[in-house]
């Protein structure tokens, strides 16, 4: 199958890159992130991505902005459901792609994190398949964690400290 695969990271993007192109799919990336802050944070796994991508022949789209005012305008006052829509402007907007450029499916990186919701995700996908009525390729990449962070840190990756948005990297840095 032709794949759209959402990406949020280069690092998370090794471990699924590899089973999807083990399992025969064609894959194309598509680095769509609103919620990465600051901006220089955003530029730095954008970077990372692109690097990791020449290195494995694979193409990634992304949009010619910075997105950060659209995850805000989403999530600012309703911070207690930020992961919920935070994951669902990225998988929505990575649904409407796939669909639109009549892909066979899409998948997402976020599905590899042993730190994000994983069920969640799921669901959100799951829902934005139906409505761009493209398939959602759901696979728990997690068994590859160990594998992936191995990979990264060998290949001298930049590996960020949080999750991306603004309220991940408070938290972080509050524990600090």
């Amino acid at each position: 199958m032709e794949i759209l695969l959402h990406i949020c990271c280069g690092p998370c993007a090794i471990f699924p890159l590899k089973v999807l192109r083990e399992e025969g799919h064609e894959i194309k990336g598509l680095f769509y992130n609103p919620n990465i802050h600051p901006r220089l944070e955003y530029k730095k796994r954008f970077e990372t991505l692109l690097a990791y991508a020449e290195q494995h022949q694979l193409d990634v789209d992304h949009p010619e902005d910075y997105p950060f005012e659209t995850f805000l305008k989403n999530v600012v006052p309703r911070e207690d459901e930020r992961c919920f829509l935070c994951y669902s402007m990225r998988l929505e907007f990575a649904a409407r792609e796939a669909g639109a450029r009549k892909f066979e499916g899409f998948t997402t990186t976020l599905l590899y994190s042993k730190y994000q919701k994983h069920d969640m995700i799921k669901d959100i996908g799951e829902a934005m398949a139906r409505k761009y009525q493209v398939p959602f390729l759901y696979r728990d990449f997690r068994s590859g964690w160990s594998e992936g962070m191995k990979l990264s840190k060998m290949a001298g990756m930049y590996r960020q400290q949080y999750c991306g948005c603004i309220y991940s990297e408070n938290e972080r840095y509050a524990r600090s």
